[in-house]
């Protein structure tokens, strides 16, 4: 019997690492046909390289006009996710130049919001989208205010959407610590130290892997039963 994914077509913004990437490996084992954009012509090869008979496009989606175009020759498909994420906005609020969360803002806040836009004429209503924010959304942490009003943004918007587009089912993932490329601004010393630290904090006392959270994402994009919700996949790192 055909998995649920089977054939599916099945659109990843984001998909040439981290999260996106493992997705991507996960959904490609179930059978799916999968495009992957980003903007990294590199990452999108190495990717293609990884996961054979993927396809990938290389586009802005902070650029409208391109995503526009990507979608109507992309045609009509059936689960959109959406992993697209920047890098500023973190800091205490003091010291935090606002430049930075205006940066942040572009950088997740915006393409995630535009690319799910420009695709709503395309998924099929049997379909699912699922958008990836943050546990910096309700954790209250010290130095993730910039963060927080990002992915709180998302999160904030997501049940009035999946209203608005009933059947379509609409619901976000959100990660806590992570261990990807987004930490890559740290030095590796740094960056080590600053994952033992949320391990002690973090009640699972693990740091997350990208399998984690596809894992997450693969369950509500087959269950036909859940929408406008944020599941939680960080460790309990937000309680």
């Amino acid at each position: 019997m055909p998995g649920k994914f089977e054939n599916k077509k099945i659109v990843i913004a984001g998909g040439s690492t981290g999260v996106g990437f493992a997705t991507a490996g996960l959904l490609h084992e179930a059978g799916a046909q999968i495009i992957i954009t980003g903007r990294s012509e590199e990452k999108l090869q190495a990717a293609k390289t990884a996961l054979p008979g993927i396809s990938t496009v290389s586009l802005d989606s902070n650029n409208r006009q391109e995503l526009d175009n990507f979608f109507k020759v992309t045609g009509h498909f059936d689960h959109l996710v959406v992993c697209l994420s920047g890098g500023k906005g973190a800091g205490d609020f003091a010291s935090l130049p606002l430049d930075d969360l205006r940066t942040g803002f572009e950088g997740k806040f915006w393409p995630q919001l535009n690319t799910f836009q420009a695709a709503i004429p395309y998924i099929n209503k049997s379909g699912s989208v699922t958008l990836i924010t943050a546990a910096s959304a309700t954790m209250k942490a010290p130095g993730t205010s910039g963060l927080a009003a990002i992915n709180g943004s998302l999160e904030s918007m997501l049940p009035s959407i999946a209203k608005e587009l009933k059947p379509l089912r609409v619901n976000a993932v959100s990660p806590g610590v992570i261990d990807t490329g987004w930490w890559d601004f740290l030095a590796p010393e740094e960056k080590a130290k600053t994952f033992e630290y949320y391990k002690t904090i973090t009640p699972l006392e693990r740091i997350g892997q990208p399998e984690d959270v596809a894992d997450t994402i693969h369950f509500l994009m087959g269950n036909p039963n859940i929408t406008g919700m944020i599941i939680r996949c960080d460790g309990g790192l937000a309680l």
